[in-house]
């Protein structure tokens, strides 16, 4: 039997309000994404307004109009005929040039310097990144071959990859065709070498063997090494991958000299012809703070190009703060007008809060990485998130948010908040040393090592054991390859 009574029960619970959402939404932003949500709220709140933008007279009649539909005030002067003929002329002499009398908003230039002219900027006003398949494409209808031929070259590009390789064999392609336009395998051979002859030149190939020798007869016949180069590729390309050097004298009967000069000669080619296309555009990194040394102390402020000053619009904001006025206005208007006025003062603080958190970190940031800026990455200290939150005393969560997608321009370059952030391993003294400063240390050995003699992981952790640091093989190697440094055998130069 379910008895029925009351219970009390004592307990918290997080509310998120409105006003929360919006400004942990707000500090995750980057600084461009949080420019496009501004112009979003500008754009749906009319109380809302950047600071620099001219303010209009509050006895603006044609805003008094969009308040109050009942007074129905409609600005004379702006529907006078005598303005109305100032704007349009009702005759134009026939001699005149349309430009003499309306400025075009695509002109770019003052001067009439032909290189600025308004073909040049409809030409690039909307231009767009080609891609590998698009350039080719454009290179074939350009070409003087017949329907089929066409055809068949536009499947094969349509098999090839990012890197420009061709992913399906000819056997495959011409049964595919074969059904349909009744050719020969002869026809579709021919028309991939015709391909494989387009910009980039090495396009298409079959294998990387193919990919290079196409770029080396068509630039390189000359080439005092071309034939030992032609053997190499087409030959002994596994002793080139495996640096078996000594294999390749051999092979190819040649001196040291001989050997180091054909490698050189292949390293001029490129083994993606299709890179080139598959390169994103730049992406440009606005830093959120900048950070100086000013009088022999490190100062940290908020990059003013990034900040945006918000105001409520006075005229809508005086509306409600006479009686009488909001008297005069219907109940909707009165409403909708609060509505928007307590979400634009939500969103002004919420900004001012964003601001002030990220400088907040980024102090906090400078003052225990003062070694880094001091000598670099070799002298980073170890940091994790949960040291910084308790030192400013937030919730870790604030500053994840905080440390991501903004970046901090120093002295020694822009780096994200996050690069900061690493994790430690033990001294020989019983301190720590940062995972960034050992990635750094393991990076100048290499550097300074004997070419012909590289240094393997198994020597790296023996040198950092020397310093005191205690550091694993495996760590290592981990380290090694995440600054996509080769291993040593990829690293060891002619023997």
């Amino acid at each position: 039997m379910i008895k029925q009574g009351l219970n009390i029960k004592l307990g918290q619970s997080l509310s998120m309000t409105p006003q929360l959402q919006q400004a942990i939404k707000l500090l995750q932003l980057s600084s461009t994404e949080l420019e496009q949500e501004i112009q979003e709220v500008l754009d749906s709140n009319p109380l809302l307004e950047r600071a620099e933008e001219n303010q209009e007279s509050p006895a603006s009649s044609e805003q008094a109009s969009e308040i109050n539909s009942e007074k129905n005030e409609v600005s004379a002067e702006m529907n006078t005929p005598e303005a109305n003929n100032e704007s349009i002329p009702e005759e134009m002499n026939i001699d005149a040039n349309w430009d003499d009398i309306y400025d075009p908003e695509w002109k770019t230039s003052k001067n009439n310097d032909v290189s600025n002219n308004a073909s040049d900027f409809i030409e690039t006003m909307h231009s767009a990144e080609q891609g590998l398949h698009e350039h080719l494409m454009w290179q074939l209808e350009m070409a003087n071959l017949s329907f089929q031929d066409k055809e068949i070259a536009k499947l094969i590009i349509d098999y090839l990859d990012d890197d420009g390789y061709l992913t399906e064999s000819l056997v495959d392609i011409h049964q595919t065709l074969e059904d349909v336009l009744l050719i020969d395998f002869d026809e579709v051979e021919a028309i991939l070498t015709y391909v494989q002859h387009l910009s980039p030149v090495g396009v298409a190939a079959r294998n990387l063997g193919e990919c290079l020798l196409l770029q080396l007869n068509q630039s390189h016949k000359e080439h005092t090494l071309y034939k030992k180069t032609v053997r190499l590729l087409d030959k002994h390309l596994d002793l080139l991958e495996k640096r078996d050097y000594v294999g390749i004298k051999r092979a190819l009967r040649v001196k040291e000299s001989e050997l180091q000069n054909i490698i050189k000669l292949i390293r001029t080619l490129e083994p993606k012809p299709g890179k080139l296309f598959n390169e994103s555009a730049t992406d440009y990194i606005t830093p959120d703070v900048y950070v100086k040394k000013i009088k022999g102390k490190w100062q940290v402020s908020l990059n003013g190009n990034t900040q945006t000053e918000l105001r409520v619009n006075s005229y809508y904001e005086d509306m409600l703060s006479t009686t009488n006025q909001q008297e005069s206005l219907p109940k909707d208007t009165t409403k909708y007008i609060k509505e928007n006025l307590q979400q634009a003062r939500w969103f002004i603080n919420s900004l001012d809060n964003r601001n002030n958190t990220i400088l907040n970190v980024a102090h906090a940031i400078v003052e225990n990485q003062l070694p880094f800026l001091q000598y670099g990455d070799e002298a980073m200290k170890p940091m994790v998130l949960s040291d910084l939150a308790s030192q400013l005393g937030v919730h870790e969560s604030t500053v994840s948010r905080v440390t991501t997608k903004k970046y901090m321009h120093t002295p020694r370059g822009v780096y994200e908040f996050k690069y900061f952030f690493s994790s430690h391993v033990s001294t020989d003294t019983g301190g720590e040393c940062s995972a960034t400063a050992i990635r750094a240390m393991i990076k100048n050995l290499i550097a300074k090592e004997d070419p012909k003699k590289p240094l393997s992981d198994n020597k790296l952790t023996n040198l950092l054991n020397q310093q005191g640091i205690n550091v694993a093989r495996r760590t290592v190697a981990k380290y090694r390859e995440a600054q996509a440094i080769p291993s040593s055998h990829d690293r060891k130069a002619f023997a």
